[in-house]
C-alpha cells in the first residue's frame, strides 16, 4: 500500500520568497537599457548594410529607392511590430519565447506535423547563428578602411569573435548593463544622421504610402530579387522572440517604440541621401557615406561594437533555443549555466564554442560581408515561415471569435514571407548553400534524435509500484542474498508514485536481485525558481520502502548523494526509518549509514532486427548522447557509491523462434 505523501522544506523562506515572485520582469530604466543591450542588436545594425545591398551602391534612380524604402518599411511594420512584438511575445511559455515554446504549447493537440516546422525552425536559426556576427562585425570593422586603406581588417573580426563568444560565460545580464548604454548611443546616432538627411530632402516620406512598394515590385525590373535585399532590415526579429525569457514582453515592448523610431529615421535619412546623389555617382557603403568626415572615427567604432552586440541578441536566442529543446527532450542533456538569478540568462558552453568555430569558419570562407550578404538571410526566412505556421495554428486555436482575421492576417504573413523566400533562392550559388547545408544537417539531427526516443517508446516504460511490492518483500526476506547496500537509491522518471521505470523493475529483480535494508524511488524536479529545495515523501513500505519527489531551484547544484542524507535524517528524526548501518551489528559504533546509487541507460537489445533507418537513429542518438552530461555528472554523485547499468530493451518485434530437441 502507497502511504500519504508529506511536504518537507529546505531553505524554506528563501524557496518561498522566490517562488512568490512573478516570471515576469519589472519595468525601469535600467530594465529597458539592458533590453536595449541584449535584444536589439541584429535588427538595430541593419542600417549598416541594408541600402548598399540593395542600390549595390551605384544603382539611385526613384523608383528602387522610394519603392524598396516602402518595403522595409511595411516589412518593420507587418513582420517585426505586428507579428513577433504584438501577437508572438503573446505567446509564451512560461516566460520562454521561441519556437520551441510555440511547439510546447502546441504538443497537447496531438497534432504531428507541428514538430516538423519546430524542428526545422531551430536549424535555421542555429545555422543563421553561424553567419550573423561574421556580416555584422565585418561590414563595421570594414569602415575603418575608409580611414586607414591598408590596415587588414579579417585580424581584427577573428579577434573580436572570438572575444565575444568568451564574455557569454559572464551571463546576458552583465553584458546587457554593459551593452546597453552602447545601443543607446547607437541608435540615437542612427536617428541623428537619418534627421541630417531628411531635413534636406523630407519628400522620401511618401514612401510610407504602401502603393510605392507595389509599383516597385510591379514595374522594377529585378524587383523580386532585390526583395532579398529588403528582407535584411528585419533578420533580427526572430530574436525579439527567442530572447523573451532573457528582458520580459514589457521590456521588449516599450524598448521597441524606441528602436523603431531610430531605425525609420535612418532608413529614410540613407533613402534622401541617395537621391540627393549625382547620376553615376558610386559609394562602397550608403550607411558610412551619410557620415560627416569628422565623425567618422566615433561612428566606426560605435558601429563595430553595436555589431559585437548584434551577434549577442542572436547567441543568447539560440542559448535559449537549446536549453527549450533540452527540456522537451528533443536534444541530448547539455550543461546549463545560470550566471544570474532568472532562469531565462542561461549559458551553454558546449553551443557557445560550437558557434565560435562556425562563425570563424564563415569569416575565412567569404572574407568580406559583401560576399557574405550573399549567403546571408535565406536560412532565417525559413525560420520566419515556421513560426507564421505555428503561432498561426496556435491563435486559431485560442480563438473564441475573429478566426477570420487571423486566417487572413496570417495569409498575408505567409505571402510576404514566401515572397521573401523565392526572392532569397538566387542565394544558393552564391553562398546561402552553406546555411542550408548547415540546417539541413542539424536538422537530420534533431529528426532522427527524436526518432530514436520513439523506438524507445515502443517499450511499456513504467509499472505499477503495487505489483513491484511483493518482490521487494520478497528479496528482502530472502536470507540467502547478500546486503549491496543499507540505502539503495534509484532515481526514476516517473513523477507518479504509483508508478517506476521498467528498467528498474528489471535492474532489481530481473539481473542479480538488489537486497538492500531500505529502498529509495527518487525523482528529480527542476521548478522555475532560482533556489530553494523542497521534497514530498511517500510511503511505499513502513520503515523499508518510500518514493521522494524532490524539487530543487535551476540553480541550485543538483548533489542528490548530500540531498539524500539530509531527507534521511529527517525520516530518522521523525522515527520512520532506523538509521542503522546495516553492515554493523553493534549500535554503539555510531557508523553512519551508507548510500548505494544505482543510474539505469537504456540500451537497444543487440538481437533487435532494426530497418536501415531505425538502426541510423540509434546510432544519430547514441552520437549525441555521448556528446551530453553522463548521469553521474548530471545528477552530481562521486563514482565510488555509484553503479551505471545498461539494461537491453526491444524495439522491434522479435521473430518467433521454433527450436526442435534432437534425442541423443
Amino acid at each position: 500500500m502507497v502511504g500519504p505523501s508529506r511536504l518537507f522544506f529546505w531553505d524554506s523562506g528563501l524557496y518561498l520568497n522566490e517562488l512568490m515572485k512573478a516570471s515576469d520582469h519589472k519595468v525601469s530604466l535600467a530594465s529597458l537599457l539592458m533590453t536595449l543591450g541584449i535584444v536589439f542588436g541584429d535588427i538595430g545594425t541593419s542600417p549598416l548594410y541594408v541600402f548598399t545591398a540593395i542600390t549595390q551602391g551605384k544603382n539611385f534612380d526613384e523608383l528602387l529607392v522610394l519603392g524598396s524604402l516602402s518595403c522595409v518599411f511595411w516589412t518593420l511594420m507587418l513582420l517585426a511590430t505586428v507579428k513577433y512584438i504584438y501577437l508572438a511575445l503573446n505567446a509564451d511559455n512560461h516566460g520562454e519565447g521561441g519556437i520551441f515554446a510555440l511547439y510546447a504549447l502546441l504538443r497537447k493537440t496531438k497534432s504531428k506535423w507541428i514538430i516538423y516546422p519546430a524542428l526545422i525552425g531551430c536549424a535555421t536559426l542555429i545555422s543563421d547563428g553561424f553567419i550573423t556576427p561574421a556580416i555584422s562585425i565585418s561590414s563595421a570593422v570594414e569602415g575603418v578602411s575608409i580611414l586607414y586603406s591598408d590596415i587588414p581588417t579579417l585580424p581584427i573580426v577573428c579577434v573580436i569573435i572570438i572575444g565575444l563568444f568568451l564574455i557569454q560565460q559572464f551571463g546576458t545580464k552583465k553584458i546587457g548593463g554593459l551593452f546597453g548604454p552602447v545601443m543607446l548611443l547607437w541608435f540615437l546616432t542612427l536617428g541623428f544622421l537619418g534627421v541630417r538627411q531628411l531635413i534636406q530632402n523630407p519628400e522620401v516620406l511618401k514612401a510610407i504610402n504602401p502603393m510605392y512598394a507595389l509599383t516597385f515590385l510591379i514595374n522594377y525590373p529585378e524587383a523580386l530579387w532585390i526583395l532579398g535585399a529588403v528582407f535584411l532590415c528585419t533578420t533580427g526579429a526572430e530574436a525579439l522572440y527567442s530572447d523573451l525569457g532573457h528582458c520580459g514582453k514589457r521590456n521588449i515592448r516599450l524598448t521597441w517604440i524606441f528602436v523603431l523610431s531610430m531605425l525609420l529615421l535612418n532608413y529614410f535619412g540613407q533613402a534622401a541621401y541617395c537621391l540627393s546623389l549625382p547620376k553615376g555617382e558610386q559609394l562602397d557603403s550608403v550607411f558610412y557615406a551619410t557620415v560627416p568626415q569628422g565623425w567618422l572615427p566615433y561612428v566606426i567604432g560605435i558601429a563595430t561594437v553595436s555589431t559585437i552586440v548584434a551577434s549577442q541578441a542572436l547567441i543568447t536566442g539560440i542559448f535559449t533555443l537549446v536549453n527549450e529543446a533540452i527540456k522537451l527532450k528533443l536534444w541530448t542533456n547539455l550543461k546549463v549555466k545560470y550566471p544570474s538569478d532568472h532562469k531565462g540568462q542561461i549559458y551553454i558552453p558546449f553551443i557557445n564554442y560550437f558557434l565560435l568555430v562556425g562563425c570563424l569558419l564563415v569569416v575565412f570562407i567569404f572574407k568580406r560581408s559583401s560576399n557574405m550578404e550573399s549567403a546571408y538571410g535565406l536560412a532565417i526566412t525559413i525560420d520566419m515561415l515556421m513560426t507564421s505556421l505555428l503561432l498561426g495554428y496556435l491563435l486559431l486555436i485560442r480563438a473564441k471569435k475573429g478566426e477570420i482575421i487571423i486566417t487572413l492576417l496570417f495569409s498575408l504573413f505567409l505571402l510576404v514571407e514566401t515572397t521573401f523566400l523565392i526572392s532569397n533562392l538566387n542565394k544558393i550559388i552564391h553562398g546561402g548553400w552553406f546555411t542550408l547545408l548547415l540546417a539541413l544537417f542539424l536538422f537530420t539531427l534533431l529528426l532522427f534524435y527524436r526518432f530514436a526516443r520513439q523506438l524507445r517508446s515502443r517499450v511499456a516504460e513504467y509499472q505499477k509500484l503495487e505489483e513491484v511490492t511483493p518482490l521487494l518483500t520478497d528479496v528482502m526476506n530472502n536470507d540467502k542474498l547478500p546486503y549491496l547496500a543499507t540505502n539503495l537509491v534509484l532515481p526514476t522518471r516517473s513523477s507518479r508514485v504509483n508508478f517506476i521505470d521498467m528498467t528498474i523493475v528489471h535492474s532489481l529483480f530481473y539481473l542479480q536481485p538488489k537486497k538492500a535494508e531500505v529502498y529509495w524511488f527518487l525523482h528529480l524536479h527542476i521548478t522555475d525558481v532560482p533556489y530553494g529545495i523542497a521534497y514530498t515523501v511517500t510511503t511505499i513500505i513502513p520503515q523499508k520502502c518510500f518514493f521522494i519527489k524532490l524539487n530543487i531551484g535551476f540553480k541550485e547544484r543538483h548533489l542528490l548523494d548530500y540531498k539524500m542524507k539530509n531527507i534521511h535524517a529527517d525520516l530518522v528524526k521523525s522515527g520512520e526509518v532506523s538509521g542503522h548501518n546495516i553492515f554493523y551489528q553493534d549500535p554503539n559504533l555510531q557508523v553512519p549509514p551508507d548510500f548505494k546509487y544505482i543510474l539505469i541507460n537504456s540500451r537497444v537489445a543487440s538481437d533487435n532486427r532494426l530497418t536501415v533507418l531505425e538502426a541510423f537513429s540509434v546510432r544519430i542518438y547514441r552520437f549525441l548522447k555521448s556528446m551530453g552530461l553522463t548521469a553521474i555528472e548530471d545528477f552530481g554523485l562521486d563514482e565510488t557509491n555509484t553503479i551505471e547499468e545498461k539494461i537491453p530493451i526491444n524495439v522491434a518485434k522479435r521473430d518467433n523462434l521454433h527450436i526442435t530437441r534432437i534425442e541423443s
